[in-house]
C-alpha cells in the first residue's frame, strides 16, 4: 500500500530553520517527482518545491528561492525540505505528494499528476 510519511515539523522563531522529511513505502519511489505544498489557515493549497526522481532537478516557488532547499535520498525512500530563514508568512501545514511522472513539469506547482498524499506535518514561525 502506497504510503508517504512528513515528519520535521514544529514551532520556529523567525529567522530559524527546520528539515522536513518525507518518507515513501509501499512503491518504488525513485520512479517518481515529489513535491511539498502547504497550506494555510483559509488559503488554498500551494506549491512549494518539486524534485525530479533522479534529482537532478528542482523547482521553487517564488516566495521561497534561495531560502529553502529539496533534496532526495533515494536509497532511504526520502525526500527533505530544509528551510532556512523561515518567515512567518511560510506556517502552513506542508504536504508531500508523489506524480505519476518522473519529472516535475512546468505546472507542478497546480498539483497536476500529484494523485497520492502524505497526511501533513504543522509548521509554525512566530515569536
Amino acid at each position: 500500500q502506497l504510503q508517504l510519511v512528513e515528519s520535521g515539523g514544529g514551532l520556529v522563531q523567525p529567522g530559524g530553520s527546520l528539515r522536513l522529511s518525507c518518507t515513501a513505502s509501499g512503491f518504488t519511489s525513485d520512479y517518481y517527482a515529489i513535491g511539498w505544498f502547504r497550506q494555510a489557515p483559509g488559503k488554498e493549497r500551494e506549491g512549494v518545491s518539486c524534485i525530479s526522481s533522479s534529482g537532478g532537478s528542482r523547482s521553487y516557488v517564488d516566495s521561497v528561492k534561495g531560502r529553502f532547499i529539496i533534496s532526495r535520498d533515494n536509497d532511504k525512500s526520502t525526500v527533505y525540505l530544509q528551510m532556512n530563514s523561515l518567515k512567518s508568512e511560510d506556517t502552513a501545514v506542508y504536504y508531500c505528494a508523489v506524480s505519476d511522472r518522473s519529472r516535475c513539469g512546468s505546472d507542478w506547482s497546480l498539483r497536476a499528476g500529484f494523485g497520492s498524499w502524505g497526511q501533513g506535518t504543522q509548521v509554525t514561525v512566530s515569536s
